[in-house]
């Protein structure tokens, strides 16, 4: 089982560095298997806090939804196109399965064969007797079948259409009975019945089998060498023989080359639906050259999901990794509001209305008396100044300022000038462009029946964001209509005078009941909001509770 400590999609510093941090403290609790993960790409100033610390970015993440390779069985027995029944079935009974899929020398799939088609072989229809007796396959092959050995004559690995004889019968009705079928194609089992034996050489067929570990006279050897005749003796009887003797016909005839596949990355909810409105009892899982890598049946699907969520900085599936609410999540360490979350199991849930889950984090090591490296420090004092912008936000409190002294100490780093490290980083208005600005950390939300975002980016001043203002404008107008979102706002905070600028695409109706100052028509100041948990989300959400007043 894997576990993914993983932020919010657009992920922000806090979301990168709590998840890096709180990912390491439970590999040092003794969870297994537990890496980091980000749902999206990382800027530049969370690239320039990793670089100073020199700790890697977290695995690139962008989907955890269940898929084909999850399940699936991976150590697949296959059978080879050019096999013998006989092999085939002690395939299939050795895996317990209804079928396998039949490959060729590249190990790509070329159909399935079922044990329904084989037994229909092995018992035809009473009406069709004579299928009973016709095979199709090499000499070798039906010697291999019954484990016999050459008395006279060689093997011949020659593929032909061979007739079986029992000489269960008087000689007479014997010499009539094999009038009836071309003699080089005939292959006679009897026991130790010497005049069938020689009449059968006489006759030149193909062979004789003597059954039963019987014994045979040097004059049949002799004869039958001078003949021309192969001569094989079976230990087994003659019914034990025959039976064994038609596992040997290839099973060629017998794939069935109409079949469903799937890929590893095929998603299991996508396959779910396909399988269980098929009949079909495997369905092979083949990369892009078409090889065999797996194969699914249905019982496959109840198999557990090899990998679980550690979801930090968000409690919002719409702003979680996508498919996180097709897997088990088993934490949540957040400070921002509850939405409608879930599970299936008790889980720990630890939300905390402090400034940053950097410090919530950081909280974690202290409560199991885990000593938090250097580097690790600096990681959770970036998060927290960044998401509190260094405890001048309102949503700054005393624990945070008590939590990032302690991890000052740690670091060997003064907040102030880390803080100054930070924000003197590439603005995002220059470095971005403004559908990027827009992403680079955006969070999604649903409210009454109501979809929108809300993205925030820090910069130093606002004469970049006039410079940008109606490509920005037409951004936020762009990623609205794509996510069919009620609104799509932008919050510029200016870091030195701690306060910022709205721009927002959004229905007429909902701008006219913003009550703040108005620059233009999708513009408005923001005196002394700098949080967008705190300040701003409730605000618009206000403003959303008017709308539906209205509409009531």
């Amino acid at each position: 089982m894997q576990t993914i400590v993983i932020g919010h999609r657009n992920p922000d510093m806090d979301s990168i560095c709590s998840a890096i941090a709180y990912a390491e403290l439970k590999q040092k609790l003794g969870t297994p298997n537990v890496i980091a993960g980000r749902a999206g790409n990382t800027n530049e100033r969370i690239d320039f806090v990793l670089q100073k610390f020199g700790v890697p970015a977290p695995e690139f993440i962008s989907d955890v939804a269940p898929r084909v390779a999850d399940v699936m069985e991976t150590q697949v027995i296959s059978v080879p196109h050019h096999s013998s029944i006989d092999h085939a079935m002690n395939s299939i009974e050795m895996k317990r399965m209804r079928g396998l899929p039949v490959v060729d020398s590249e190990n790509r799939c070329l159909g399935l064969l079922s044990g329904w088609k084989v037994s229909q072989y092995l018992f035809p229809q009473r009406e069709d007797t004579d299928s009973w007796r016709e095979i199709f396959g090499s000499l070798g092959d039906i010697v291999g079948a019954f484990e016999g050995q050459f008395l006279a004559g060689e093997p011949d690995e020659q593929q032909n259409k061979v007739v079986f004889m029992v000489a269960a019968m008087s000689r007479a009705s014997f010499g009539q009975r094999l009038q009836r079928h071309q003699s080089d194609r005939v292959i006679v089992f009897v026991g130790d019945r010497e005049e069938i034996q020689a009449d059968a050489i006489s006759a030149k067929v193909l062979a004789i089998v003597i059954t039963g570990g019987l014994g045979v006279s040097a004059k049949i050897r002799s004869a039958a060498k001078e003949a021309g005749v192969r001569l094989l003796s079976s230990r087994y009887d003659t019914a034990t023989t025959v039976l064994s003797a038609r596992g040997a016909t290839k099973i060629d005839s017998m794939i069935d080359h109409q079949f469903t596949s799937f890929m590893p990355e095929t998603p299991l909810k996508s396959a779910r639906h396909i399988v269980s409105g098929s009949s079909e009892y495997i369905f092979p899982v083949l990369d892009d050259d078409k090889r065999l890598v797996g194969i699914l049946s249905k019982s496959h699907f109840i198999r557990p999901i090899p990998r679980q969520l550690i979801l930090v900085d968000h409690n919002e599936l719409s702003q979680a990794v996508k498919g996180a609410g097709e897997v088990q999540i088993v934490e949540v360490l957040d400070h921002h509001r509850l939405a409608s979350f879930s599970t299936d199991i008790p889980i720990l849930f630890w939300n905390n209305p402090v400034g940053s889950t950097s410090t919530l984090v950081a909280l974690s090591y202290k409560q199991h008396s885990v000593p938090i490296e250097p580097a690790t420090a600096g990681l959770l004092m970036a998060g927290l100044i960044s998401d509190t912008l260094n405890l001048t936000s309102p949503t700054a409190t005393p624990i945070d300022a008590n939590i990032l002294q302690e991890l000052s100490k740690i670091a060997g780093v003064e907040p102030a000038k880390l803080a100054e490290g930070i924000f003197a980083v590439g603005s995002p208005l220059l470095t971005l462009a403004p559908g990027e600005v827009i992403l680079a950390d955006c969070k999604d939300y649903q409210e009454e029946g109501f979809k929108f975002s809300v993205s925030q980016i820090e910069e130093l001043g606002y004469s970049h964001f006039y410079v940008k203002e109606k490509e920005l404008l037409e951004a936020l107008d762009g990623y609205r209509a794509k996510e069919s979102s009620y609104f799509a706002a932008l919050l510029v905070t200016d870091v030195n005078t701690q306060n910022s600028l709205l721009l927002i695409s959004a229905p007429a109706e909902f701008l006219e009941t913003m009550t703040y100052p108005r620059l233009s028509p999708y513009l408005f100041e923001l005196h002394s909001v700098v949080s967008r948990k705190k300040q701003l989300v409730p605000y618009l959400l206000d403003c959303l509770h008017k709308i539906n007043a209205t509409v009531s």
